[in-house]
């Protein structure tokens, strides 16, 4: 007669199957190191990078890129779809770019995931080092056209979170004619005078929520472009930078309209400005529609609220012509703090295409520990609450 089994062995036997049933549905994961990328800040990853890219995207079963800890140094990288399945890019380390910045800057982006359905990017830190390339663009040198950090186009089903960008050349994360993406927890740095360094752009693109993180720039901290629908912002931390913008938008006659947009709980410090549309006085069939900006900190910004339908940087190269561009049904809600001119609030839309349907509601922004003053040209709307300053629909 067989002898029983003692519970220990159980036990054992128990979590042997249990390994072996998981460990057969395991993801398989794609080390860039077992390629020959060497985590030295110094040995060209790229091909590595592709390598490891190129084999998880042929793979039938969920996949992961695993980027180890160390520093990679790695020229343009571009990761092609479709894939076949869902595909997990792991970065434990460091991405930094060459130091001569024409070695990435003539192509116009870094890290570029194209055609990738069903892609999650989380951790890590990639810097571009970008102060050689920002010097050359203010002396006015030969340069090439800069860089975008990482980008994604004509992807659909994205998850970015966790990252640190530092120093791009140009804009820091792209999303271009893609949907249903969501950006998580992202940390973003450049100095407060470095040209271009939009934080994340968003153009053509649908179901963009961006959620938590800081982000400090030489630009605009989120900048929502032509084609942007239905985005959802909270919990950002911006500045120094340029705030968060709608715009600019009146390119060109046949645009895409921006909708369906919110800001919300949101904290600005020391900003150019807070929350601002911006359109160029060109003729245009483009509009902004729906958008909500609410609960919102503004901490030492020059301009809090702004609408600018005559927006002209620099004063060169703008037709004083009347904005095509029709804005209607804006809120701006809960707004509170402190703004470093009088003029708080500037609402100045076109002549030709009024702003309608504006909704002013419990606003309080002071100047110099004083009530601050508004400007308005060409609005309708109303008011509701307390709206400080003083209302000048």
């Amino acid at each position: 007669m067989a002898k029983n089994i003692s519970f220990p062995l159980v036990i054992i036997l128990f979590s042997i199957v249990f390994f072996l049933i998981n460990s057969s549905n395991a993801m398989p994961s794609f080390n860039v190191q077992r390629y020959g990328a060497r985590g030295d800040g110094r040995t060209d990853s790229t091909k590595p990078f592709l390598t490891a890219w190129s084999l998880a995207c042929r793979s039938r079963a969920r996949a992961m890129v695993y980027i180890p800890r160390g520093t990679y140094l790695v020229r343009n990288l571009v990761f092609w779809g479709p894939c076949k399945s869902h595909i997990t890019f792991k970065i434990d380390g460091t991405l930094v770019a060459p130091s001569n910045y024409w070695s990435i800057g003539n192509s116009g982006y870094w890290i570029l995931f194209a055609k990738v359905n069903r892609i999650s990017v989380s951790g890590g830190t990639i810097d571009a080092r970008g102060a050689g390339y920002w010097s050359c663009r203010k002396n006015g040198g030969h340069c090439p056209q800069g860089a975008r950090s990482m980008s994604f186009s004509w992807c659909n089903n994205v998850r970015l979170s966790g990252l640190t960008s530092l120093n791009s050349q140009n804009m820091h994360v792209t999303v271009h004619h893609s949907s249903n993406v969501r950006i998580q927890n992202i940390r973003i740095r450049a100095p407060s005078g470095s040209p271009n360094t939009d934080g994340i752009h968003v153009q053509s693109s649908s179901g963009v929520t961006i959620s938590g993180g800081t982000i400090a720039t030489g630009d605009d901290c989120i900048a929502l472009s032509q084609g942007s629908r239905n985005i959802w912002i909270e919990r950002v931390n911006c500045g120094p930078g340029h705030g968060i913008s709608i715009g600019s938008l009146g390119d060109y006659v046949n645009e895409e309209g921006v909708q369906n947009v919110t800001v919300t709980s949101s904290v600005f410090t020391k900003t150019q400005n807070g929350v601002r549309i911006k359109t160029w006085a060109r003729p245009s069939r483009g509009f902004v529609r729906n958008v909500v900006f609410r609960n919102l900190i503004m901490r030492n910004v020059d301009n809090p609220v702004i609408i600018d339908q005559n927006y002209c940087p620099n004063g060169r190269g703008c037709p004083r012509q009347s904005s095509g561009v029709k804005i209607s049904g804006v809120t701006f809600a809960n707004i509170k703090g402190t703004s470093t001119t009088p003029i708080a609030m500037k609402l100045d839309c076109s002549r030709s295409n009024h702003c309608t349907g504006i909704r002013l509601q419990d606003i309080r922004l002071t100047y110099m520990r004083r009530s601050s003053a508004s400007y308005c040209r060409n609005v309708h709307g109303r008011r509701s609450g307390v709206v400080i300053p003083r209302n000048c629909l």
